[in-house]
């Protein structure tokens, strides 16, 4: 399957309109975005999902590329008695993400890190524990209410555990038999998909003992069972404990109540809007609405809670802001002051949506969800 979709553009669903592209809107003369904005050095330009005639209800804002991209602003008077200087420290190749308080964390497969972006500070730290804790592939990365943060690592097949002062603080998983790939956690709960086993494997977070499995047994499903996994990459828990699977190879995203049980899923194998390619990562926000990446089409999807498809956004590479090859979301809503400078004076943001790009020039691209003025 290609880059693009034949969707159809005339559906609407519950005040979201079904149509994706984008809009290009000119705005006086005012300088645009740095180097990873839509346009530096020209006219201000503001790129919409749907396009016309439907009402806009996403903006693409910006692309977090490198620490300089953060905005960090040195006086010319230090810099010219100290040197300093905003460091160049490119992100190289993003999968996972999440926020944590004001620390964007990405784990960047590329540098064998987790990039920490402090969107406040406007800093970058890349976090590269030595010894037992020595990342190999980290692929997601969940913070705890605590700080402490929980990697999945698909190199050494275990989930790290850091302290939130850094520390290593031990693991799940013997690095043999399993191979998580995502990861998610509630109060007492550690959730990670094992693409070995084909499910979700359920820990005890204070003993680090495994409880049970979704589904409870794997081997044994049938092959057209409702609620069995093929290949589980990614995780998301709502404020209810349900628990959202994008499984690559079956094409669809399972939904399964706190107990393990199966209840839904959304999707399944093709190229129309609501059904999927190679989906990765998901995420629910405050509403329930669900966003599905899908790597293939290179298009994020997001549906309501019933699990009916309101709209779809991306564009592929080539054009003005493309998703390449996107891996995981997020959803902020703290931080929206601190891209207002980028929302036009015509469009009113409710939260932030942040994708990864594995590919091309653009790591995170930062969108904002709203609504026209």
């Amino acid at each position: 399957m290609g880059a693009t979709r034949s969707y159809s553009r005339s559906l609407s669903s519950a005040g979201l309109v079904l149509v994706a592209g984008w809009l290009v809107l000119g705005a006086g003369c005012a300088s645009g975005p740095n180097a990873t904005g839509v346009k530096k050095g020209a006219a201000a330009r503001f790129v919409f999902y749907p396009p016309p005639p439907e009402q806009p209800r996403l903006q693409f804002l910006v692309s977090l590329s490198d620490e300089r991209d953060l905005g960090r602003q040195v006086s010319k008077f230090s810099a010219f008695i100290t040197g300093e200087q905003p460091s160049s420290q490119p992100i190289i190749k993003p999968y996972g993400i999440w926020l944590a308080g004001n620390e964007l964390n990405v784990c960047d497969t590329g540098t064998r890190s987790v990039d920490i972006l402090d969107l406040v500070q406007k800093t970058m730290r890349r976090f590269t524990p030595a010894g037992m804790g020595k990342l190999a592939v980290p692929v997601n990365v969940v913070v705890d209410a605590d700080g402490s943060r929980y990697v999945a690592d698909t190199g050494r097949n275990q989930v790290l555990i850091f302290g939130a002062d850094d520390s290593f603080q031990g693991a799940i998983g013997d690095g043999d038999k399993l191979r998580p790939s995502g990861v998610a956690l509630t109060a007492d709960r550690v959730y990670l998909t094992d693409l070995n086993g084909h499910c979700v494997r359920v820990y005890s977070k204070k003993t680090r003992e495994p409880l049970f499995t979704i589904p409870p047994d794997p081997e044994a499903a049938e092959e057209k069972e409702p609620g069995k996994l093929y290949m589980p990459v990614n995780l998301a828990v709502d404020s209810q404990g349900q628990l959202y699977v994008s499984d690559m190879a079956a094409c669809r995203v399972q939904i399964y109540g706190a107990d393990g049980k199966y209840l839904k899923t959304l999707g399944g194998r093709g190229d129309m809007p609501g059904q999927f390619a190679r989906p990765k990562g998901v995420t629910v926000d405050r509403e329930g609405r669900i966003y599905v990446i899908d790597a293939a089409a290179q298009v994020c999807q997001i549906f309501n809670p019933e699990g009916k498809l309101l709209v779809y956004f991306g564009e592929p590479d080539g054009s003005t802001v493309p998703l390449n090859l996107p891996a995981a979301v997020a959803v902020d809503y703290d931080h929206l002051k601190l891209f207002e400078q980028y929302v036009s004076p015509d469009f009113v943001v409710e939260h932030l949506v942040l994708i990864t790009n594995q590919l091309g020039e653009r790591k995170v691209n930062v969108y904002g969800l709203g609504h026209k003025r």
